[in-house]
């Protein structure tokens, strides 16, 4: 058999020896210090879960609360919809009451104003008429009564058919 492959317990030993060396060495100072850092980075993933959990929580509630403030403005919009219809149609339904009050107030103004204007008018016929007849009956007894017997004896029997008349 070659030499290297026989075993020699005394090189065993010392080997044996060397590995429980290290083996303490590491189970002293560095396996504490491997499974501590398992342990921080264990504790910062889970707090890594735990964050990312309340997120997606904090991201759900904030979703519904958007969705609720969305539903609420929605409504909040149609109700101003409706009240802005209802304003609008009541300030149509005023201005044209009010331009119907307009209207006959315009209206009765302009049948007052012709029948003040007829009445001017009816008046202004009258007098001229009444001036028109004054001259011609004027012009026609002047003719008529040319002399004084005449004028006299007009006169007189003016007079008389007033005494009777009373």
């Amino acid at each position: 058999m070659p030499s290297f492959l026989t075993p020699d317990f005394g090189l065993l030993f010392w080997m044996l020896i060397a590995f429980l060396v290290v083996f303490f060495i590491l189970a002293k100072f560095g396996f504490p210090a491997i499974i501590n850092m398992v342990e921080e980075r264990k504790k910062f993933i889970d707090e890594s879960l735990q964050s990312a959990r309340e997120a997606n929580e904090k991201l759900a509630n904030i979703k519904s609360e958007s969705e609720v403030i969305l539903k609420e403005a929605q409504l909040r919009q149609s109700q101003i919809l409706k009240d802005a219809t209802a304003t609008r149609e009541k300030i149509i339904r005023e201005a044209k009451e009010k331009a119907s009050v307009e209207a006959a107030r315009v209206i009765e103004e302009a049948k007052a104003q012709i029948v003040a204007e007829r009445e001017k008018s009816e008046r202004e016929s009258r007098e001229q008429i009444a001036d028109l007849s004054i001259q011609i009956a004027g012009k026609v007894l002047s003719k008529n009564l040319e002399k004084d017997e005449q004028q006299i004896e007009w006169i007189d029997r003016l007079l008389d058919e007033m005494s009777v008349a009373k």
